[in-house]
């Protein structure tokens, strides 16, 4: 029987992904299945949070979910993006993503080459005339709010879309061998799914000191998480499954 492995994020949509290469080399089962997904916000429930998008000249934007949303909530408000309109991303893949919905010029779009939301910061700094607009999830923290209040920025924060729990079915068997996580939210909803879940043998791999601190907080052992070596999720099964 093939080892079977939960990746708790949609399936890769090239089959050129590195996952399939390792699945296919060891003969793993992988299961591509969100432990949360995200839903839109309607537009009367964002009119609640009384925040206005114009005014401000500039966006940060941490995911493609928040791209989505954010596009989409403006069209159901009928507001209009200027063309001036900054943005300003986590990550280059972010970045790039924009060109979904606006034609794509390095001039207005801003990202640092680590992907992380503290080096983005400077680069939004020497833009300290802009006036932020941060779209958020309903499931976020005040970190990236506080980063703004500490470098003296001019923001607004507002939810555009909720990120809930994707509830596993009755008859959706859970037999896995080895479950990977990428966020704090997927640990939650394992707890909620199943109170009574036992790690034994079971392997867990986690991405990010937020996923592992969840995943530790909640009774699981982890047992795999990036390094120097292992630098990809599909690294780091191979590296399971070469133990196996």
């Amino acid at each position: 029987m093939a080892t079977k492995i939960l990746v708790s994020q949609p399936k890769p949509q090239t089959e050129k992904s590195p996952y399939f290469d390792v699945a296919a080399k060891y003969n793993l089962d992988l299961v591509f299945r969100p432990f949360i997904k995200v839903e839109p916000m309607s537009a009367k429930d964002f009119r609640a949070q009384r925040v206005q998008i114009p005014g401000h000249t500039a966006v940060v934007f941490t995911s493609r979910h928040a791209i989505d949303h954010f596009f989409a909530l403006c069209k159901d408000l009928r507001v209009t993006i200027p063309d001036d309109m900054k943005y300003f991303c986590v990550s280059e893949q972010v970045s790039l993503y924009i060109q979904k919905y606006v034609q794509y010029r390095k001039r207005k779009n801003f990202f640092p080459e680590s992907g992380r939301i503290a080096d983005l910061i400077p680069i939004m700094v020497k833009h300290k005339a802009e006036n932020y607009f941060v779209p958020q999830s309903s499931v976020h923290t005040d970190e990236i709010k506080n980063m703004l209040d500490e470098a003296g920025l001019q923001h607004d924060e507002a939810v555009m879309y909720y990120t809930v729990t994707n509830d596993f079915g009755p008859d959706e068997a859970f037999d896995y061998n080895m479950l990977v996580f990428f966020s704090p939210e997927g640990i939650h909803s394992l707890m909620k799914n199943f109170p009574e879940f036992k790690q034994e043998d079971i392997k867990v791999a986690c991405l990010g000191a937020k996923t592992i601190k969840a995943a530790e907080d909640a009774g699981l052992r982890v047992d795999y998480q990036p390094t120097a070596e292992l630098r990809s999720v599909p690294a780091i099964i191979e590296a399971y499954a070469k133990c196996q």
